[in-house]
């Protein structure tokens, strides 16, 4: 079958590489199918660009999976109408973390025929092969579909027990060029970056965060040094963006892959998601060793009272020696910070502005965003619970219109006290931000023409 997969535009100069969707794109390619990527992503075409594209060619299927944002909510809506204008429109699936835990509100949202739910590299193959067949979708496991105006869900698949078996990305389905100059943190201007994925999961349970894999399945370290080996050697990739939810799953594992890194001689930088409470001495000490540059924590509050009603399973102690042990070893730590979950106040986000401003190292511009009950995660449901929200509908329609925007008031302050007190926590942020890079940018200069630097490239240098 012939399969067009959507790589939708998020409006970035450089996009991130749609790993996800490298990924199905391999499984289907392996099962027989012909693919072809849309890069939307990379050209910012508009949605007249991909019906006029259907029109004029052949496809059997075309597929496209988004997050729970209210940007891609949104993109995928006119996505879809885009499809379901088409002449010669295929069979349409979609998938992701925003249609997996409401299938039906976006089956009958975006008229697709088709969700694939949760991890879908088994499930995609066993679905197009129905199709082709022509025989039930409900023997499909882990999807959803309308039949006769009626919503039916099939059984939950199983996970992929070893997803070392799993092939790597398509990448040469994609422009890795434009992908590659992606900049993260600590990164030099002629290296070149891509995505790669160390386990899928994670092993706590926040109240904010929904997560379509329960537990944690890591690769092994052979698996995951063969892919970076074939990332240098053929697109020339010297620095790593772990970009699955937890790499720092334990001290243990992290421990493994450092020495594991360090052991097969491959030189590359990297970047990861980590706990703060796994963030000892020693660990950070061989993760830099292994050329770990940056670690993102989701660190969310420094009230003890919020961390213990998120289920965050830290304290603000494992916080603070964590950011500190960090810091100390040369690794710029992401600081993450959300506000306004259950009986959060002005002195909690206060807490936090005063955390950021302590420890910045300017390695990243931070600020701080309301927390958003997504579909599927605990804070979704409390929300509909307590009548804050009344279901899917009203929170893709109604509530969630920008992430930096209050969706669900879960606090005693009004709405606009709430924005009012994010507003000057974030202006403070800014303003610490942007008066340090004044002062580097001063240093420099004087440092280029008081002591005659000739290693400065200039300001405007091409």
């Amino acid at each position: 079958m012939k399969i067009l997969l959507i790589a939708y535009n998020n409006d970035a100069h450089i996009s991130v590489f749609p790993l996800s969707l490298a990924y199905i794109a391999s499984s289907c390619r392996n099962a027989g199918h012909k693919v072809k990527i849309y890069n939307q992503d990379v050209y910012h075409w508009p949605e007249s660009h991909l019906t006029e594209l259907l029109d004029r060619e052949h496809f059997d299927v075309v597929g496209v999976g988004v997050i729970g944002g209210y940007y891609q909510y949104r993109k995928l809506l006119k996505i879809s109408d885009a499809v379901n204008k088409s002449k010669k429109r295929p069979f349409f699936i979609i998938g992701g973390h925003g249609p997996s835990p409401e299938p039906e509100y976006f089956l009958r949202k975006t008229k697709a025929d088709a969700v694939v739910i949760g991890e879908g590299e088994i499930t995609i193959i066993e679905l197009l092969k129905a199709l082709d067949q022509k025989t039930d979708f409900v023997n499909v496991s882990g999807i959803a579909f309308v039949k006769d105006d009626n919503f039916i869900q099939t059984p939950k698949r199983s996970l992929i027990k070893d997803i070392d078996t799993i092939s790597f990305p398509a990448w040469d389905l994609f422009p890795i060029d434009h992908y590659a100059l992606l900049r993260e943190a600590n990164m030099k201007n002629s290296e070149r970056c891509m995505m790669v994925l160390s386990g899928r999961g994670c092993t706590f349970k926040c109240n904010f965060c929904y997560r379509m894999d329960e537990g944690f399945r890591p690769r092994s370290s052979e698996s995951i040094i063969e892919e970076v080996s074939v990332l240098q050697k053929d697109y020339n990739i010297s620095y790593i963006n772990f970009l699955d939810e937890l790499l720092m799953s334990s001290e243990k594992r992290t421990v493994e892959l450092c020495v594991n890194f360090i052991k097969s001689k491959l030189k590359f930088k990297w970047f990861c998601n980590g706990r703060l409470n796994y963030a000892k001495p020693d660990v950070l000490k061989l993760m830099k060793e292994a050329g770990c540059v940056f670690i993102n924590y989701g660190i969310e509050s420094l009230d003890e009272k919020v961390l213990r009603v998120m289920n965050k399973a830290l304290t603000v102690k494992q916080i603070t020696e964590g950011i500190e042990n960090t810091l100390a070893c040369g690794i710029s730590p992401g600081f993450n910070i959300i506000f306004g979950n259950i009986g959060e106040t002005i002195e909690s986000l206060k807490l936090g502005v005063d955390f950021l401003l302590k420890y910045d190292d300017q390695a990243q511009m931070r600020t701080i965003r309301p927390v958003t009950p997504y579909p599927g995660s605990p804070l979704y449901y409390y929300a509909i619970k307590k009548g804050l929200l009344k279901n899917c509908a009203d929170f893709y329609e109604n509530k969630h219109i920008n992430s930096d925007l209050l969706s669900v008031n879960f606090t005693d302050l009004t709405d606009d006290q709430f924005h009012e007190a994010l507003m000057e926590a974030n202006m403070r942020l800014l303003d610490n931000y942007f008066e340090k890079q004044k002062e580097s940018y001063i240093n420099q200069t004087k440092k280029l023409y008081l002591d005659k630097d000739a290693s400065f490239r200039g300001y405007r240098h091409t």
